[in-house]
């Protein structure tokens, strides 16, 4: 039985690099963002459900009208509310054949920036938050989205913040620039193979 990690932290906070090292250590991760967008341009369910909501313009040529769908996603908080009701189950269902897929190995991650806000805490046994103080998170996405300060803000704000998340997280990863990531790292996977010693039976527990 695999363990399941669910990996969050806010914008710039650097969980994807997280992401990258724990696939690097032999870690499956789920990228959630990555597959939502991916469902929504291809899954029936989210298709038909879309054009309920939006009309036929919502795809065009078969392919997603983002521009539509941001403009109705960001006029109103209950719009962003019905547009999750419509992909988050899809995610979920497809983040569970995922796992089944993967049932091999001893760690399963998901990479959520809204993990515990959409609901995917009931998908994972244990929550790790990415952290980064706010200035340096601030400077990153500028630098990575070419937005200015005000917009990074803006959307920090529209996120649930660090503290709250922190309630949540059995385990945090500072990744400030100073503390090396990697020995952050490598002590969560030792701390997982504690928690759940399944993970790695000694010859004594072996069954005959």
């Amino acid at each position: 039985m695999s363990i399941k990690l669910g990996i969050t932290g806010g914008i710039g906070s650097g969980k994807s690099v997280v992401s990258r090292l724990l696939s690097i250590l032999g870690i499956p991760v789920y990228i959630s963002d990555v597959e939502a967008k991916r469902l929504t341009t291809t899954h029936p369910d989210i298709q038909r459900s879309l054009r309920q909501l939006l009309g036929d313009e919502v795809y065009r040529n078969g392919e997603l009208n983002k521009t539509l769908l941001a403009t109705y996603l960001f006029a109103d908080a209950l719009n962003a509310a019905r547009i999750n009701q419509i992909i988050h189950p899809v995610v979920k269902a497809d983040f569970q054949q995922w796992t089944l897929r993967h049932a091999q190995y001893p760690i399963l991650a998901m990479e959520s920036a809204i993990l515990i806000e959409s609901g995917f805490t009931d998908l994972v046994d244990s929550i790790l938050l990415v952290y980064a103080p706010l200035e340096i998170r601030v400077a990153r996405a500028m630098a990575r989205d070419s937005a200015t300060e005000e917009q990074i803000k803006q959307r920090i704000c529209a996120q649930m913040s660090d503290e709250e998340k922190k309630i949540h997280a059995d385990y945090v990863i500072l990744n400030d620039g100073e503390i090396p990531l990697i020995p952050q790292v490598l002590a969560l996977i030792s701390s997982l193979s504690q928690k759940y010693p399944y993970l790695c039976p000694s010859e004594n527990n072996s069954l005959i």
